[in-house]
């Protein structure tokens, strides 16, 4: 039953994909629309060649992915290891929520752009400034999601292991940090898809390499099919990331899901 169920899912999902292209070309193909407004599927996927032999403005398609997903990575990297402690001490302890809960919703709710030019004058135009504002764009939902998933936990697992015995560090390591993972990874995807989205603020400023601004830099010059085929590669580049995070998650969340 769970196989044929999964078979129909995987079909439903072919369908939709498949008549998104359908209306695409469907669209572009009568000339419903100005090719400058919706490029044709065929125009698109020659630029796709051209940047990815030739280049473009003086850097392969692979150089500017590269270039976005070392940004991407490296700022990622640096939410794990800082906002998932924090925010489990944070939901564990009530005196370090105090102190990072305000400085975390304060800038939450900021557009990108709005604090980006704080940072730029703060530390410069360079690779720094960037990551930075990849990385705070990504510590809220991780810090965030992890305090809820200390918060809920239910008082009886704590109480019950006090009962036997438990000191502080094993009740936070043994019991609050598994029973927490599930919303940490919620965090960590909701992170990853908040990064990326962030990633043309973070390079329309000084940069000259990378999908956001080749994104960017295409659109100045109206160039439609140069900016489908950079979306397009973003958004099969964050499915497949965030395939990864969620491959992660049921490796580590083994008994996620079963009674």
């Amino acid at each position: 039953m769970e196989k044929k169920k999964w078979s129909i899912e995987r079909t439903l999902t072919i369908i939709t994909v498949a008549a998104i292209f359908a209306l695409w070309f469907g669209v572009t193909t009568f000339g419903s629309v100005s090719e400058t407004i919706v490029p044709s599927p065929k125009s698109v996927i020659e630029s796709f060649i051209t940047a990815a032999k030739d280049g473009y403005k003086g850097h392969t398609l692979l150089q500017h992915l590269g270039t976005s997903l070392r940004r991407l990575v490296i700022a990622y990297l640096l939410v794990v290891v800082t906002a998932v402690p924090l925010g489990l001490l944070s939901g564990y302890n009530s005196k370090i929520r105090a102190i990072l809960e305000p400085i975390v919703e304060f800038y939450r709710p900021l557009p990108p752009l709005a604090y980006y030019t704080i940072l730029v004058l703060w530390m410069g135009i360079d690779e720094s400034s960037k990551l930075a504002l990849l990385y705070l764009a990504g510590f809220a939902p991780v810090y965030i999601s992890c305090v809820a998933g200390v918060i809920r936990i239910k008082e009886d697992y704590i109480n019950g292991a006090k009962t036997l015995g438990a000191n502080n560090r094993q009740i936070f390591f043994l019991v609050i940090f598994p029973a927490a993972l599930s919303d940490v990874f919620t965090g960590l995807r909701t992170a990853l898809g908040v990064e990326y989205t962030t990633l043309v603020s973070a390079e329309m400023v000084a940069a000259t390499a990378g999908m956001g601004w080749l994104v960017l830099d295409a659109s100045n010059y109206l160039r439609s099919d140069i900016v489908f085929m950079g979306v397009i590669i973003m958004g099969i580049t964050g499915i497949l990331l965030d395939r990864i995070i969620r491959f992660i998650e049921v490796k580590v969340i083994h008994w996620k899901g079963r009674t």
